[in-house]
């Protein structure tokens, strides 16, 4: 019975990584990615600069400030600039799910 439940267990922590691995590989179509770069180039927010790792999967410290972006983008993520980059943030874990080139 130890065995099933442990095992039972398992197979739960494996599936539900895999699910949270999945919505950190998250991306956007070319058109949002376009309506992204215009929206951020008429904002110009300043860029934030931080010395951890500025990639996919990365979590941004609690004090780089997440921007809205408005609705007709149709993303649900926040954005920010960091080191020069914009990048997508899933805006309740702060971890950032694309950098937009």
């Amino acid at each position: 019975m130890r065995t099933l439940i442990a095992t039972s267990l398992a197979a739960c922590l494996v599936c539900s990584t895999a699910i949270a691995q999945t919505s950190i590989t998250t991306t956007i179509t070319t058109d949002q990615q376009n309506k992204v770069k215009t929206y951020v180039m008429k904002e110009k927010p300043a860029s934030v600069k931080v010395t951890e790792t500025v990639a996919v999967g990365a979590a941004l410290p609690s004090s780089v400030t997440l921007h809205t972006l408005p609705a007709d983008v149709g993303v649900q993520y926040r954005y920010a600039i960091v080191n020069d980059k914009t990048v997508l943030v899933e805006p309740t874990s702060r971890k950032i799910i694309q950098v937009i080139e």
